[in-house]
């Protein structure tokens, strides 16, 4: 579904991507895990087109993403859930959630909106309510809802558990399950190894702008030197 060969990327004169090799299939919920500063947001906004690669290939089911603008990978099919959530605080829940239908899914707008609602009921129960008021874990499940509005096909989501309380952590990856068993492929982006490795089939673990390991993630976590580097054991 999800290909990138080769990307390098950056910003002015400095690189950070160095030459990338990624996929992600149809279905599949693959982890990209590595530590603040290490490319993984840069390697996001790529795929999500804010950023365009110096080297290299994307393809979303085959079609060419390098020179797209952002809103044409989201009518593609492409949802990316930012890094701190990015909601607008001075709108309610109700109005966040349709905004996510804007370029994508519009004519199923009330559809999809229950299809949220029903996956993330505590946003049922406060439409009306201001975004800004929320939890901090309400208002990434309100990130999330609103990527969910434009029926992806593919959700990345960058560091969805950031700032969370531990029953939040275990809550919000419970619910990442759930999304990706309702049919959505995801490309989670994490530092929380052992959680995202619970949930991946693969993941990539990236340093400086390269992989330094990837496989299937039951294989990544029995490897010894990831779990020394990222566990700790």
């Amino acid at each position: 579904m999800l290909k990138l060969s080769g990307i390098k990327a950056g910003y002015g004169s400095m690189s950070v991507l160095q030459g990338l090799d990624l996929h992600v299939d149809k279905g599949e919920i693959v982890a990209l895990l590595g530590s603040n500063g290490v490319g993984k947001t840069t390697l996001n906004n790529v795929i999500s087109g804010f950023i365009r690669p110096t080297a290299g290939t994307v393809t979303f089911k085959g079609d060419v993403l390098n020179n797209r603008k952002p809103s044409e990978i989201v009518a593609m099919g492409v949802a990316h859930v930012p890094e701190g959530r990015k909601i607008f605080p001075n709108l309610s829940i109700s109005e966040n959630l349709k905004l996510g239908a804007f370029r994508r899914a519009s004519s199923n707008i009330s559809q999809n909106f229950d299809r949220v609602c029903t996956i993330f009921p505590r946003l049922k129960e406060r439409l009306s309510q201001l975004a800004g008021t929320l939890s901090g874990g309400e208002q990434q499940m309100l990130a999330i809802g609103r990527g969910m509005m434009s029926e992806p096909e593919l959700l990345i989501l960058d560091e969805p558990s950031l700032g969370l309380s531990p029953i939040m952590v275990e809550e919000m990856f419970d619910l990442i399950t759930k999304i990706n068993a309702d049919g959505v492929s995801v490309l989670l982006v994490e530092q929380n190894v052992m959680q995202s490795l619970g949930v991946a089939q693969r993941a990539y673990v990236i340093e400086q702008g390269r992989f330094v390991m990837q496989g299937e993630a039951a294989t990544l976590l029995a490897d010894p030197q990831l779990r020394q580097a990222y566990l700790g054991m």
